[in-house]
């Protein structure tokens, strides 16, 4: 990666090749989700089985995340990001050849953990990287992630739907691809940890501890409120539409690939923003901005639809940046547990959310889990109680 920048200056040939990785991770990702309906027909699934297999790898990774982020803030280990990729190029290739549901959920569950490695050191690389414009810096490594969960959907359509399972072996390339991206990196990580360390310090809100854990209550909250609504289209959009429009397979994944496009333009703009307004605010206009979307979504026609889903995606999207910062500030000097713990609860979450709503739709019909659904977002009333984390701050001890 070269000789590392100064602390005081935003390294975004750093950052680039953070948000590529996570480009490639996550196109994996929801290549995986692109493709339940070629496993649901070739496996005869319910679907609850296909919820089931957004829960084994989602919440693998949401099992091991906060774990892995709170023994790296102690032992930083550069390197774990290409030997979590290892992982996932592991599921991938079982994936390829899985001859039974329980092989299905195993390959899944280990896309999971690599998953959950790969989440928060990359997210502490990109706060190391950023020369202190942390928003800007969340954002180019999420939009990475976003980005390639856009892609996933036309990958599957072009790729996978014509050629069947076996050709899921090829997509072992792009773990392969990202290793070495993730070695260079880890060069990076380790030049960076050698170097003398600064005396100055993050700074701490002055609040008292109460405050401080009822502050990250309604994060986890507005979280709860976003990835389970997030759910419902990650997993069963596609089935909406082809119910509800009686649109083909292909027509629907495209419709999903516009939904995941708003949701990277989103992530790249929240951080920023929250850079220059305040991330409270952006948490405040995106979560429960979205509310009147939602509400309105099960009732359009498929044209309408199709902005409300972009809407949706773009105002929902803006706010995990910024609330992933609005946390290391709250709790400052543990980088890892933070990213660790919300990026494992949004894969933990959304896991849930998929198999809870994929047994609702068996049994009341994917119309009725959509209406359902759109009411999460009034949950974003609870912004309200966030302090401004900008106000009166105390000196903290030096972290990670």
């Amino acid at each position: 990666m070269g000789n590392p920048p100064t602390t005081d200056r935003t390294a975004f040939r750093v950052l680039g090749a953070i948000s590529f990785t996570h480009f490639l991770n996550d196109t994996i990702q929801s290549l995986m989700i692109a493709i339940y309906p070629l496993f649901k027909a070739g496996f005869h699934l319910s679907f609850a089985q296909i919820g089931l297999i957004t829960f084994a790898f989602q919440f693998t990774a949401s099992l091991l995340q906060p774990l892995v982020g709170h023994y790296t803030d102690r032992r930083p280990q550069p390197f774990s990001l290409a030997m979590g990729m290892g992982c996932t190029l592991m599921g991938l290739l079982l994936l390829s050849m899985a001859w039974s549901y329980p092989v299905l959920l195993l390959a899944a569950a280990l896309v999971g953990t690599g998953s959950a490695v790969f989440h928060p050191e990359a997210s502490r690389v990109a706060r190391m990287a950023s020369g202190g414009r942390h928003g800007l810096a969340q954002s180019i490594f999420q939009v990475g992630g976003n980005t390639g969960a856009a892609v996933g959907p036309l990958l599957a359509a072009w790729i996978v739907l014509p050629n069947g399972q076996r050709s899921i072996a090829l997509f072992s390339l792009l773990a392969l691809l990202a290793m070495v991206v993730l070695a260079g990196i880890g060069v990076w990580y380790r030049h960076q940890h050698r170097q003398p360390k600064k005396v100055a310090a993050p700074t701490a809100p002055n609040l008292p501890r109460g405050r401080i854990m009822m502050t990250l209550g309604v994060l986890l909250a507005l979280l709860f409120s976003k990835f389970f609504y997030l759910a419902s289209i990650n997993s069963f959009l596609i089935f909406y539409l082809m119910d509800h429009y009686q649109l083909d397979t292909r027509e629907a994944q495209y419709h999903l690939f516009y939904f995941m496009a708003a949701v990277a333009a989103g992530t790249l703009l929240g951080g920023p923003i929250g850079d220059r307004i305040g991330r409270r605010q952006v948490i405040w206009l995106s979560i429960l901005g979205v509310a009147p979307f939602t509400l309105a979504l099960p009732y359009v026609g498929l044209g309408a639809s199709a902005v409300l889903t972009v809407i949706i995606g773009f105002l929902l999207a803006s706010a995990f940046p910024a609330m992933v910062v609005y946390a290391q500030e709250l709790i400052p000097g543990r980088v890892g547990t933070i990213s660790g713990l919300f990026f494992g609860l949004a894969f933990g979450l959304a896991g849930i959310g998929a198999a809870l709503l994929g047994q609702l739709a068996d049994r009341w019909g994917i119309d009725m889990v959509y209406g359902l659904c759109s009411f999460l977002p009034l949950i974003g009333l609870l912004a309200v109680f966030l302090p401004d984390l900008r106000v009166a701050r105390t000196p903290a001890v030096v972290g990670a």
